[in-house]
C-alpha cells in the first residue's frame, strides 16, 4: 500500500469521524523521535498463511486456528489471550490504548510490535514508547509516512494487522477472533468496526482473495469511500 492509494480513504475516515489530520501528524512526529528504521525482512510473510487475530469474544474458542497458521499477527489484547493459551505471537499491533505492558515486554523478548500514532494517543506515545526496545518497535501512522514511521494502511488495530501482513507478502490471510457485531462495544467502537469491515473488503479486492470473515456481509457493506 502506497500513501497515494491510501490517502483518499484516509481523508474519508477523517471526514466521517471529524478527526483532524494535524493531530495525527503531531503524534506521528513525536513517535518518529523514538523510532528507528525497521528491518521488514525479519517479518517476511511470503508463501505463508498469516493469522490476523482480533480481540473479539469468539477468540477464546478459536485460538487453535491461530496456532495452526504459519505466522500470527495479534491486535491489541488478542496478544494476551494467545499468550495465555501458550500460542506465540510474531507481531503485535497496537495503538497503545490497552495492555501496553504486554507490548513493552514483547519488544524486550525480541517480538516486533507495531506501535501506532494517531491524534488521540500522543500522551501514551510520550509515556510508553521510550520503554520499548526500539529495535523491535515498528512505528506506524495513518497519516503520511516520515523517516522511520511507516504507513502500510489500515485504521483499527485489527485491520492494520491485515494490511501489514499484506504489505509483508502474505500468501493467505486467516481471520481469527473477529466479531463485527459484538454487542458489548460502545457506539464509537461500533463505527470503527464498520470501517474495519469496509477496509477488509477493499483489501480482499486488492488481493483477489475472498476472506471468509466477510461471508454473508458483503452485500451490506457501504463501499462509498473505497476505490474498488
Amino acid at each position: 500500500m502506497n500513501f497515494e492509494s491510501w490517502e483518499p480513504v484516509y481523508e474519508a475516515i477523517l471526514d466521517d469521524f471529524g478527526f483532524g489530520r494535524e493531530a495525527d501528524e503531531r503524534a506521528r512526529d513525536r513517535l518518529a523521535a523514538f523510532a528507528e528504521p525497521f528491518e521488514f525482512g525479519r517479518l517476511d510473510c511470503s508463501r505463508r498463511t498469516v493469522a490476523v487475530v482480533g480481540a473479539g469474544p469468539s477468540l477464546e474458542e478459536e485460538t487453535e486456528v491461530a496456532a495452526d497458521c504459519g505466522v500470527v499477527f495479534a491486535a491489541s489484547t488478542a496478544a494476551d489471550t494467545l499468550l495465555d493459551a501458550g500460542i506465540g505471537v510474531d507481531c503485535m499491533v497496537t495503538d497503545l490504548d490497552k495492555n501496553v505492558e504486554t507490548a513493552r515486554a514483547l519488544t524486550h523478548e525480541g517480538v516486533p510490535v507495531a506501535a501506532h500514532a494517531h491524534g488521540d494517543n500522543l500522551p501514551a506515545i510520550e509515556r510508553e514508547v521510550p520503554g520499548f526496545d526500539p529495535e523491535n518497535t515498528l512505528a506506524t501512522t495513518q497519516a503520511a509516512p516520515v523517516e522511520a514511521v511507516y504507513n502500510p494502511g489500515g485504521f483499527t488495530d485489527g485491520d492494520r494487522a491485515a494490511f501489514l501482513a499484506d504489505h509483508l507478502g502474505a500468501e493467505r490471510l486467516e481471520f481469527v477472533g473477529w466479531d463485527f457485531d459484538d454487542p458489548s462495544v460502545g457506539p464509537m467502537k461500533a463505527r470503527k468496526l464498520l470501517w474495519a469491515e469496509r477496509l477488509l473488503y477493499w483489501l480482499e479486492q486488492r488481493r483477489g482473495e475472498r476472506f471468509p470473515v466477510l461471508d454473508g456481509r458483503r452485500s451490506g457493506i457501504d463501499t462509498w469511500a473505497i476505490p474498488i
